[in-house]
């Protein structure tokens, strides 16, 4: 793990051109096309800055979709959870959630008619052949004894980063190599199919707002005497104080997703309901800076577990300014419960705590919107939410943004003409080269090249990446 002081350089393997792909949303054979590259390390600043020009990871590879080229547009989407109150429907599985643990009540009818089933990123569900450059295994049985073996290792892990200390000297070329040699990118890997997401709303008409009928206040009044102390028993996040949560809503009030979420249950509850975060090993390099999270940022598992069961694992990455979910694993047995819609609204409670602490880690990804596909128009629902322009990388709310998709699949959604990528890669000679166990600029390791193709490929890596990422990273030259 990399202190603060001493962060390693991001590292990565561009891949030339543009790859096609079987879609997994329209079923077009080849109509699915991305840039990709391989993150061999990736520091979260370097990840938040890509995400922020529309990439995004699946294990190790990290992958930007050719937005008016491919079949169906992948528009990153983020939701603004300070001022996210729960629909109707994400009311409607918070309740179910908590009869079930309750009094083991199961709701009757179809689960189908959930809006979303599942928050398993997009290429992983869909483009079967992107996967075989993956590194994820959706088995959540050899997941489960993974995550025991972390459970033992975690406090060991902890004990020396507490110890270890950094020196500041600049990063060595030994370094390095061994992060490259940390995993190589065409290896294949097996893959178990998980759930298919439910249908969409539909987002031509607002998400329905109307607070369901508020609790007698007797109730409300019995519940406060029973409970103080304003602490959520028998629901609680294990490691989290209960100061995180805000006090009740009043009774005249709508309650708060935080109401809903932690909600106190009887002391003779059918079910218990526990919740743990660990982290989980990906490109990213876990940092600690002092004004950050407790829990530090970098990719972590997020475990659901029921009466002593693992039925759910969440794995989202805590970067700067955002939590980023990147896919959910869960047992189909528990599906009745909607563990994709639960994960999301408890990741979106949890990224309003994290933001009480570090003020400018205040929004929620949630990876992609396909309005063109009807099953992937969930995410449209988790309001208000912004989508990225994908020419301008600038953040556009949702609703200014769903008249255009009507009537074109590809939009920019930026209205000003003048409006350019304020990013983009300008001085191209400044982008970070590693080459022969050598870090030097593109400017000098350009004049030892006699290959054509090699400057297209250089130059097409920094128009993708920007100016900023170009200059931090290194791309690796063979």
């Amino acid at each position: 793990m990399a202190s603060w002081n001493a962060l390693s350089p991001s590292i990565v393997e561009y891949f030339e051109g543009e790859d096609f792909y079987r879609c997994g949303y329209c079923k077009n054979e080849s109509g699915s096309r991305s840039n990709g590259m391989w993150a061999h390390s990736l520091t979260v600043q370097d990840y938040q800055d890509l995400i922020d020009r529309g990439w995004r990871r699946s294990g190790k590879y990290v992958y930007k979709p050719v937005m008016n080229q491919t079949c169906c547009p992948q528009y990153t989407i983020r939701c603004r959870p300070l001022q996210f109150q729960p629909s109707k429907s994400h009311k409607k599985v918070l309740k179910k959630m908590l009869k079930f643990l309750a009094k083991g009540e199961i709701s009757k009818g179809n689960c189908g008619d959930e809006p979303m089933d599942s928050t398993v990123e997009d290429a992983v569900t869909g483009d079967f052949a992107l996967i075989n450059k993956l590194d994820i295994k959706c088995d959540l049985k050899t997941l489960s004894d993974d995550l025991k073996e972390s459970l033992e290792n975690e406090e060991m892990k902890k004990e020396k980063h507490s110890k270890k200390e950094e020196s500041n000297e600049s990063i060595h070329s030994q370094a390095i190599e061994e992060k490259l040699g940390s995993g190589e990118p065409s290896h294949s890997i097996k893959v178990h199919t998980v759930p298919k997401p439910g249908k969409g709303a539909d987002l031509s008409k607002p998400p329905c707002r109307k607070a369901k009928e508020i609790r007698k206040e007797r109730k409300r009044l019995k519940l406060m005497q029973q409970n103080p102390a304003g602490e959520h028993e028998g629901f609680q996040a294990q490691g989290q104080p209960p100061s995180l949560f805000p006090p009740k809503a009043k009774s005249n009030q709508p309650k708060s997703l935080e109401d809903l979420i932690f909600e106190s249950l009887p002391e003779n509850a059918s079910h218990k309901l526990e919740f743990t975060r660990f982290l989980c090993s990906s490109p990213l390099e876990a940092e600690y800076p002092p004004n950050g999270p407790e829990c530090g940022y970098g990719s972590f598992h997020q475990q659901y577990w029921l009466d002593g069961k693992i039925i759910a694992v969440g794995v989202i990455d805590i970067l700067p300014y955002c939590v980023s979910s990147v896919y959910l694993y869960y047992d189909p047995d528990y599906s009745f419960l909607s563990l994709g819609v639960y994960s999301a609204l408890r990741e979106i409670a949890f990224t309003r705590q994290l933001q009480e602490k570090t003020s400018q880690l205040c929004y929620y990804y949630m990876g992609f919107y396909i309005h063109s596909c009807p099953k992937m128009k969930y995410k449209g629902q988790y309001r208000p939410s912004d989508l990225l322009c994908p020419e301008t990388y600038v953040w556009i709310p949702i609703e200014q943004c769903l008249p255009s998709l009507e009537n074109s699949k590809y939009c920019r959604f930026n209205q000003d003409p003048e409006a350019v990528d304020e990013g983009c890669s300008k001085e191209p000679d400044r982008l970070q080269v590693f080459h022969k166990k050598a870090i030097m600029p593109y400017g000098v390791y350009k004049k030892s090249q006699k290959d054509p193709s090699e400057e297209a490929s250089v130059l097409q890596y920094a128009s993708l990446v920007g100016q900023a990422c170009a200059e931090r990273m290194l791309l690796f030259r063979s």
